[in-house]
């Protein structure tokens, strides 16, 4: 005699499915690669990273940062983790204006601060600032060993007083696509 598998109660999947289909059908067309991105191509992977930041003196971090394509390539999305509590894990996403030929970048982390960068490239550097009166911060990456590794510096200005140094990060990769 054959012993029957017990089937874990019906559940119906057709409205997920539904919004499913919805979903793929509207703006589907639009899921492609932005060419004006291909400038990211270096930094697509996830990276482990080291780093100091001058308010936590003697203390090294220790997190992750991740760049992936998003939306087909029509966006690249940056997630960023680090171990230590006083630094706060982010989500950001890149784009640009073809028209202006200008790139942004949109943050948000778990504090709940938003924010907005403009967002520059040079051949080997990736560079968002934001300007503003009350606080003003600009970070710099750097790529460097051949592509698998790179160096971030930032640096903050309040009020308008002089620049100080920000968070600072040393990358390394340790997958190049990002899942």
């Amino acid at each position: 005699m054959l012993l029957e598998r017990q089937r874990p109660p019906s559940v119906t999947l057709a409205p997920l499915l539904a919004i499913m289909s919805v979903m793929s059908v509207i703006g589907g067309e639009a899921l492609m690669p932005n060419p004006a991105l291909k400038l990211f191509d270096a930094f697509i992977g996830v990276w482990q990273t080291t780093g100091t930041h001058p308010y936590l003196s003697g203390k090294t971090l220790h997190g992750r940062t991740s760049f992936a394509w998003h939306e087909g390539g029509a966006f690249v999305i940056m997630h960023s983790e680090i171990d230590e509590p006083e630094i706060p894990s982010g989500v950001a996403v890149f784009g640009s204006d073809d028209e202006a030929g200008t790139y942004f970048m949109i943050y948000f982390d778990e504090r709940g601060v938003s924010r907005k960068y403009d967002v520059a490239f040079t051949h080997d550097r990736l560079t968002w600032h934001r300007d503003e009166p009350g606080f003003s911060q600009r970070f710099t990456i750097t790529i460097e060993g051949g592509g698998d590794r790179m160096t971030g510096t930032g640096e903050m200005s309040r009020d308008g007083a002089p620049w100080e140094d920000d968070l600072s990060l040393h990358y390394q990769r340790v997958e190049r696509e990002s899942v």
